[in-house]
């Protein structure tokens, strides 16, 4: 015999999701912050963004219009170095551009070489202090992780010193080691999330033979995959927006990263004036694959913050 459910006095069925739920006082009041919070928050982006496609004359005569003045996309050429000197100055830029594919490329050696060094050895250090039972591993632990407590502002002139020292001023060494050795953010959050995994599959592997190397490169990297990409991502982008520590230990072109080619590109205006709308575009050029990164991998970070272990 079959059953109906008779609908109820708006026409659904019990049990049927709501078509449209009413508004609350309280979630008008929820969604109206954030869309204010989502507005203030892509404002600055979208005002680089007018700027870039304003003429750098007429900037200065329409300071506060909420679209491009003059549209144009002589700033991208100047920062790409596509336009003349003729034509950039002729749109208010300098006359100067930028090598974006060196910048590029230094930028990338850098923020990739640190990431994978910062990586390796941060999980490699995780799983010795959350799989390995050896004395003093609590103590040596608190101590590396007291490093979280010193501002790295304090550690760029010691850094500094001993980069000189070693003669590796003006070299990718010198750029990439001083941060790739040690960082004790991502120690902490490995382990932590080591620390939530199961050890029957490790135990299992013991049992056949297989030594702490094989058990931490076969199974506990590909186990801790998720966190491993989250790091990997904050650690990328830190290394690609840093600027006072190339400042240091880089004054050639050949290892200079995109951001100082910026500052760079900012002083090189003969005029009073600076070249705001092709510096915005530049720093457009260089935000790009940030923001393509985190579009790809941002539900991953968001995803692997919680330490979840093997469920």
């Amino acid at each position: 015999m079959a059953v109906t459910l008779a609908p109820t006095r708006n026409g659904q069925r019990p049990g049927s999701p709501s078509r449209s739920r009413k508004l609350s006082p309280g979630r008008i009041v929820a969604w109206t912050y954030l869309a204010v919070v989502v507005v203030i928050t892509l404002f600055p982006f979208y005002w680089i963004l007018r700027t870039a496609l304003s003429n750098n004359y007429l900037l200065a005569s329409h300071p506060s219009s909420p679209l491009p003045v003059g549209f144009t996309w002589g700033a991208f050429e100047r920062a790409l170095g596509i336009a003349s000197p003729a034509q950039a100055q002729a749109q208010g830029g300098s006359g100067a551009f930028l090598d974006i594919p060196l910048y590029l490329r230094n930028s990338v050696i850098y923020a990739t070489s640190q990431t994978v060094l910062i990586v390796l050895f941060s999980s490699a250090g995780a799983y010795a202090f959350s799989r390995l039972h050896w004395r003093g591993r609590n103590l040596v632990f608190n101590v590396l992780i007291s490093a979280l407590m010193v501002p790295s502002v304090f550690m760029l002139l010691p850094n500094f010193v001993l980069i000189k020292d070693l003669g590796l001023t003006n070299t990718f060494g010198g750029l990439i080691l001083p941060g790739g050795l040690f960082q004790a953010f991502t120690l902490f959050f490995l382990r932590q999330f080591m620390l939530g995994l199961s050890s029957e599959i490790e135990e299992a592997a013991i049992i056949d033979g297989a030594g702490p190397l094989r058990i931490f490169f076969r199974i506990v990297l590909p186990m801790s995959s998720a966190p491993i990409a989250t790091v990997s991502l904050l650690m990328f982008v830190n290394a690609w927006n840093d600027y006072f520590w190339p400042l240091l230990v880089t004054s050639s072109q050949d290892v200079q990263p995109l951001t100082l080619a910026l500052g760079v590109f900012k002083q090189s205006s003969p005029t009073a004036a600076p070249d705001w709308a092709g510096l915005m575009a530049a720093a457009l050029i260089a935000a790009l694959p940030m923001l393509l990164l985190f579009l790809a991998f941002g539900k991953r970070i968001v995803n692997s913050i919680g330490f979840s272990g093997i469920k």
